[in-house]
């Protein structure tokens, strides 16, 4: 177990030393709000706030997933097909078979979980590559969307309820002064949870251990391959409830969405810190990350800049937050 207690000890030196990086992407944070408040009076109005936190709940939870797979040193390119993936399996339970919302909610997470352990058992019990598995994942996925729905989209209008998920307010119905969606208050409720798992129990103490040096955490006889299948697991249930709030946001599973939003969560786990080589990395930096995505997305719309070019500034700052992330680890 020494070799476990010294991998989890670099990964807790290198936790330490992202607290700048962290520091470093909330000052941007709040820098770009900064700004696009100046340059437009629109920005900062109650209902695009809301907007911006809307749109940050999707990407977020779907970045804390990502983030889990990217502190074990894995990829995982198939978050957003398998989002798309459990808003049809939430369709076809609710709408299809007419089940109750509960079973809905249950049948989207453990298709989420059930994907990730599929995905993680190719990449843990036949070593194929991360990228490599779950771009597989990902064709996969989004052939079984559209199959299953018949390649059209799934609505919940027969579904009572399904709507609030995303767009109801518990606390908006206590404190009307604060209409903030229930998707905003999940994405924080899964947060916690990450970090929960993450700092204090032994499935993210193994985490780290496996993406700062995973050799020597199987030396020790530990079964790293039950722990990596695990995160897989678990960072696909989470998926799960991403789908359920872009299709409780859309009233609909669109079996076409969900291509390219793994793009933005990878972008929001890097942006906020977490090391692509793994074993560094905090649910509060992702969540950071997400917004810093949101808002340039928001704001660079409302001073009309073209779409294309948005897209340039996104890849840029992924870059530059990549190319930092190498300089801090020369420096560890």
């Amino acid at each position: 177990m020494s070799a476990i207690a010294s991998a989890t000890n670099v990964a807790s030196g290198a936790r330490f030393s992202g607290a700048q990086h962290r520091l470093l992407a909330f000052a941007s944070l709040i820098a770009l709000v900064a700004v696009f408040s100046l340059a437009s009076p629109n920005f900062m109005q109650t209902s695009n706030i809301i907007a911006i936190l809307q749109a940050t709940s999707v990407n977020g939870v779907l970045a804390i997933a990502a983030t889990l797979v990217i502190i074990t040193g894995g990829i995982d390119l198939s978050v957003g097909t398998l989002m798309t993936f459990c808003a049809v399996i939430a369709g076809v339970v609710l709408t299809f078979w007419g089940m109750p919302l509960g079973l809905g909610v249950l049948a989207a997470v453990l298709a989420g979980a059930c994907s990730g352990t599929l995905s993680g058992s190719f990449v843990a019990k036949l070593k194929i590559p991360p990228f490599i598995a779950t771009l597989g994942m990902m064709l996969i996925l989004k052939g079984l969307s559209l199959v299953i729905s018949g390649t059209r989209p799934i609505y919940f209008n027969s579904t009572p309820g399904f709507t609030q998920i995303s767009q109801g307010s518990l606390i908006g119905s206590v404190f009307p002064a604060l209409p903030i969606p229930n998707g905003v208050l999940i994405l924080f409720l899964v947060a916690i949870a990450a970090s929960f798992i993450l700092e204090r129990t032994i499935l993210g103490r193994f985490t780290f251990a496996l993406g700062s040096n995973e050799e020597a955490v199987r030396l020790s006889g530990v079964n790293t391959d039950r722990w990596k299948i695990a995160v897989y697991a678990l960072a696909g249930s989470i998926c799960g409830i991403a789908g359920l709030l872009i299709a409780s946001r859309l009233n609909s599973a669109q079996p076409a969405l969900g291509q390219g939003y793994e793009l933005d969560a990878i972008a929001a786990v890097v942006i906020g810190g977490t090391s692509l080589s793994g074993g560094r990395g905090t649910i509060i930096g992702t969540l950071i990350g997400a917004l810093i995505i949101s808002v340039l997305a928001n704001g660079l719309r409302i001073l009309s800049v073209a779409q294309e070019w948005q897209t340039v500034v996104t890849g840029s700052i992924i870059i530059l937050a990549v190319y930092t992330d190498i300089l801090r680890r020369r420096r560890l």
